[in-house]
Parts: C-alpha cells; structure tokens; sequence
C-alpha cells in the first residue's frame, strides 16, 4: 500500500472521534457530512475492520478503533513537530499537553510550576487531569502522568524519578484529647485508623526500628479513602489516625493541628515519577516540563 493510502481519511477519522458526530468534524473540516461518512466508510473498508459503533444519537470507539486512533493521534503530533522543526528552526514546546496528577501532589507541588511553565511557553495548551485513581497511559491517550508510588511495576513505561516524599503516622490535637497518643505502632489495634484504598493492603503498615527488624501491623480500620485529600480531612477532624506522604500532610503539620507519632521508626517513602509511554516519542513539551519538574523538585 503507498503512503498516501497509508494516510487517506486519518485527519476525518480524528476529527469525527475529537468532536463526537460527523456533523461537527464536517464543519471543522469544511466538508459535507456526506462527504465525512464516505471518507469513513472508505477507511473502514482499506482496513478491514469497523473503527465506529454508529447509533442515530451517538458514536463510540471500537476496541480496533480505540487502538487505531491512539496511533493516529500521536501520528498527528510527531508529524506536527516535525513540520515546526523545520520550518521554525526551533524546538519550543507548542500544542496540547494531556497531564494527569494526584489531586494533593498537585496542590502542594505541581501547581505552581505547571504555571510557570505554561507561562514560559504560551503556545502550550493543557488538557489536566486530577486524580488519585490510576489512569492508563496508552488507553486514555496521556503524555505524561505524575505518579506518587514507592516503585513503578510498569516496565513498558519510560520513567523518570523527579522527587522523594517521606510519609508520616499522624494524628489530630482533637482525635489525641479524646483517645489518647499511642507511643508504640502496635498500640494502633486499639485506635481508630483510616486507610488509603488505593494500597493493595491498606490495613497492613510496615515499620522499621533504627536499630531493628521492620515489622507490620494490623491496623484497626475505621474508615477506607480512595482519595488523600479526603483522607486528610477525616484525620484533621479527629476521625483517625493514617499515614500519608508528606505532601497531604504538610499544612496540618504546619499549623500544629496534625501531630506526628512514632518519629523513632523508619517510615516508607514514596517515589514521585514522571512516566511516559515508551512507545510515544518524547515531545519537547513533555521533555521541557519534565526537565523543569526535575529542576525544581529533585531533591
């Protein structure tokens, strides 16, 4: 098959998934819708598979369609910074940066040199996504997602470790007045403690003496968060007690609402990544943000 061929209704095929009706991508275009259902029809049949279930109100994404446009979309992009490459003798960051995050990493972190750098380089625009649920990289067509974690399992992603956050047990002034301060981890099957959902075993928290053997313990959960921020909240309100990164944690600590325990005991610490997939070419954008993030954070 030629090249042409190879391209012919890729830009329509886009466009008709970006806007959601063929109407919309016709009027984008500045074409008919006719003239957009043929172009689909033409690609499907080139490949022979079906990109698009079509209903009267909506369309959606097969799985060939999924994994087709994801290709064509980053297609689109290498093809674009090849084209300013040459043609503006630069290599300054420009166009659409999709970004995912945890919400409290965000807040206390990232936020301030997402800004700096959107400043820096106003041809950049932004698609933010916040959350502490894991997002999948390829599928959902991210360019760069900030992962807080002790370690990355993923070994078909490209990694970079920005930052090193350690993590505290705390607990509230409030919840202390009422319960009482436990002075040794153990003491913790007798308090209230919240975990974080998102751990594969949010009840079990590891701990290891300066001058000992790390051990676990079974905590005595009464509440589970899938979110830190919410988490957060219910410690300083005196629910609990939890562990958290730094990050969550820092403004109660700051005000002295949120108190530290078990300070003799190594905590874990978790690794704040940068991750990209290995299959995408790095654009400048996600190269520069990167490359700030390092700079700022690195410790």
């Amino acid at each position: 098959m030629t090249v042409n061929k190879l391209f012919e209704g890729i830009e329509v095929f886009v466009e008709v998934v970006k806007r959601g009706s063929f109407a919309s991508a016709a009027q984008q275009l500045g074409h008919s819708n006719s003239h957009i259902s043929k172009e689909m029809n033409k690609l499907e049949a080139r490949l022979g598979v079906r990109l698009l279930n079509r209903t009267t109100r909506s369309l959606a994404l097969t799985p060939e369609g999924e994994a087709y446009y994801q290709q064509c979309i980053q297609l689109i992009s290498d093809a674009q910074d090849a084209f300013n490459l040459v043609t503006q003798g630069d290599d300054t960051p420009k166009g659409n940066l999709k970004l995912s995050c945890p919400i409290g990493l965000y807040r206390s972190h990232i936020q301030s040199i997402l800004v700096k750098f959107l400043k820096l380089y106003p041809n950049v625009t932004l698609d933010l996504d916040l959350s502490d649920k894991r997002v999948d990289l390829v599928a959902d067509g991210f360019d760069l997602v900030i992962r807080a974690t002790p370690a990355l399992d993923e070994s078909s992603l490209i990694c970079r470790k920005i930052y090193t956050c350690p993590t505290y047990v705390v607990a509230s002034k409030s919840y202390i007045e009422q319960y009482g301060q436990p002075y040794h981890p153990k003491e913790l099957n007798n308090h209230h403690c919240i975990g974080y959902s998102n751990h594969k075993n949010p009840g079990k928290w590891t701990f290891t003496p300066v001058d000992g053997e790390q051990f676990t313990v079974d905590v005595k959960l009464k509440a589970l968060c899938n979110n830190g921020e919410a988490e957060t909240a219910l410690v300083e309100a005196g629910i609990g007690i939890t562990r958290l990164p730094e990050f969550y944690l820092s403004g109660g600590i700051a005000t002295g609402n949120l108190q530290i325990l078990f300070e003799e005991y190594q905590q874990p610490t978790v690794n704040v990544y940068a991750v990209y997939p290995s299959r995408k070419h790095q654009s400048s954008k996600v190269r520069r943000f990167i490359d700030m993030l390092s700079n700022e954070l690195l410790d």
